[in-house]
């Protein structure tokens, strides 16, 4: 004969009927939760959850079994075990506090005839926070960590790898993480975004002619007619050289800074006449050529804007030297405002100078003149050098 329900006991008890028939009746018997029926002593008996539970208590802590149900303590922590009872039914248990056993559910300890909640956190089992809640606690970890396996160390939370607001770049360190920005870029007062740095209106100095700010860095222009020489100069382009100009026919290319000009090949005006490519003359014969230069040779230079001064710029030198004549240098015509002077070098040299500054773009014509006198052989003559200064619109 079985009793219906689980963890039960059951009794024979025979009942005098009629006819004086002994029958068995079940009176089932069931054990409350932490305790099972022992069926020698015919009692329910505690459960060992230490025993039959594998991890009932995590990390530092040790499980103590005690009737009805088991505690998680503190490995230091000591219970003094009371003798099992003996001939006592689950029912009629004692209920009483002592050491060993205690009245109350887990997490809880018996004041009096009242449970109260034991305070776990004093343990200091959680690394960084213990939060204490009826009947148990629970570990947190301060902002940048997160719970480890055991539940209650904490480790270090990788930010960059899990959507750190880092706009560029992001480095993670114990505990939080660390906004960077990219050469060019800084970063703003948030911490997380770059803003593009303008470094045009640090330094006028950064380019020769103009900067120029784009994302993350600058780059320097040069005007047209220039081109860029490395990454902050400018060079003026040689358009007579490249090929790159545009001039009539009877003309010839001449370079300046900035550009070009377009000259006659024939630059001789009457009563002049071409000799040779640059060169005119003016024979003694003809009567309107006796104040003039015998011959004209015909230069052409560029000089920059803003020029330091005084400066030289064009050497003058005799091409006829004859035995016994005295030569002199001088401005015949073109300088107007007084820019230049003629510094003599030498009986056949001399050096034209810049004495003042001047700002381009503007263009003098200059006729240099070398008169030569012999006086042993009462001779007189000159010859004169037509210049063509360009100043360029700028001092690059």
């Amino acid at each position: 004969m079985q009793c219906l329900r689980s963890h039960s006991a059951f009794v024979k008890m025979c009942v005098h009927i009629f006819l004086s028939v002994c029958v068995c009746v079940c009176v089932c018997q069931e054990c409350t939760d932490g305790y099972e029926w022992d069926a020698q002593t015919q009692h329910c008996k505690d459960i060992n959850e230490c025993e039959m539970i594998v991890g009932a208590c995590q990390g530092e802590m040790k499980c103590f079994n005690h009737y009805g149900g088991y505690l998680c303590l503190p490995r230091s922590a000591s219970v003094i075990t009371a003798p099992e009872p003996s001939s006592q039914s689950e029912t009629s248990l004692p209920v009483e506090t002592n050491e060993a056993f205690s009245p109350c559910p887990v997490g809880y300890e018996a004041q009096g005839e009242v449970c109260v909640d034991i305070d776990e956190c004093r343990y200091r089992y959680c690394q960084h926070r213990c939060v204490n809640v009826p009947g148990s606690f629970s570990c947190q970890c301060e902002p940048g960590f997160q719970l480890a396996g055991n539940n209650r160390s904490c480790v270090d939370v990788n930010e960059c790898e899990m959507g750190a607001p880092c706009q560029q770049r992001c480095y993670n360190t114990y505990g939080t993480f660390l906004c960077r920005c990219e050469q060019g870029y800084d970063l703003s007062p948030d911490g997380f975004t770059c803003n593009d740095i303008d470094e045009c209106s640090y330094s006028s100095y950064l380019c020769q002619f103009q900067c120029v700010n784009e994302p993350g860095k600058f780059s320097c222009v040069c005007p047209e007619g220039y081109q860029l020489l490395g990454t902050r100069l400018c060079q003026d382009v040689n358009e007579c050289d490249s090929g790159s100009y545009q001039c009539a026919e009877g003309q010839k290319c001449v370079n300046v800074h900035g550009g070009y000009h377009c000259v006659d090949s024939n630059g001789c005006q009457d009563p002049y006449v071409q000799v040779s490519e640059n060169r005119c003359v003016c024979s003694s014969v003809k009567p309107e050529c006796r104040d003039l230069p015998f011959s004209i040779v015909f230069r052409y230079m560029s000089i920059t804007s803003e020029r330091s001064v005084p400066s030289d710029i064009f050497q003058i030198q005799a091409t006829s030297i004859y035995p016994g004549a005295y030569n002199t240098f001088r401005i015949r015509s073109g300088d107007d405002a007084g820019d230049f002077y003629i510094r003599q070098i030498n009986n056949v040299s001399a050096m034209l100078v810049l004495a003042r500054a001047v700002t381009g773009p503007k263009e003098y014509v200059l006729d240099l003149e070398m008169v030569s006198i012999n006086p042993l052989m009462s001779y007189q003559s000159s010859s004169a050098l037509r210049l063509f200064i360009y100043v360029g619109p700028y001092a690059f």
